[in-house]
């Protein structure tokens, strides 16, 4: 487990890319020169709204759960909980880089093994903004594209 928390965020990020390459994902990666860990970080870089942005939101129950909600938004424990059957917890920065093999700030909605739900809310959006594998990068992409690589399940998760 020492190696994973050793990662340079660039090899976080090329990971990521690399995911997307091999998994023709319709996704765009965009590298900043400043932190986008935040919404608000992000809505300023790129230039968009707080609520064109999702968060992944690791939980830990038998297994990773990711909750995806729009950035304005904040996901539901209980909601999660009702999802998959049991409650789980919120993950702690190092259980989700353990869980993900990405740091928070930069987690991704997809690309490692995980239950994912992502809110109905997302689904009203044509493109939102996602970690990007780092603190320093987001992916541009369609709510429909990730339902498609992850096969989230729908339901709503957020507050």
């Amino acid at each position: 487990m020492l190696k994973i928390f050793k990662m340079n965020p660039i090899d976080c990020e090329e990971k990521l890319k690399q995911f997307i390459k091999d998994n023709n994902v319709q996704a765009k990666h965009i590298h900043f020169s400043t932190s986008v860990h935040t919404v608000e970080e992000a809505a300023r870089e790129a230039n968009a709204e707080p609520d064109d942005f999702v968060k992944s939101i690791c939980m830990i129950g038998e297994q990773a759960i990711v909750a995806i909600v729009l950035g304005t938004d904040r996901a539901s424990i209980e909601r999660v909980g009702k999802v998959v059957g049991k409650r789980p917890h919120v993950a702690s920065p190092e259980e989700a880089l353990i869980a993900t093999g990405y740091p928070v700030g930069g987690t991704p909605p997809f690309g490692y093994d995980a239950i994912f739900i992502v809110d109905e809310s997302v689904l009203s959006k044509d493109i939102v903004y996602a970690g990007g594998g780092s603190p320093q990068a987001l992916i541009r992409i369609s709510p429909q594209e990730i339902l498609r690589i992850n096969s989230a399940k729908i339901a709503r998760v957020r507050k």
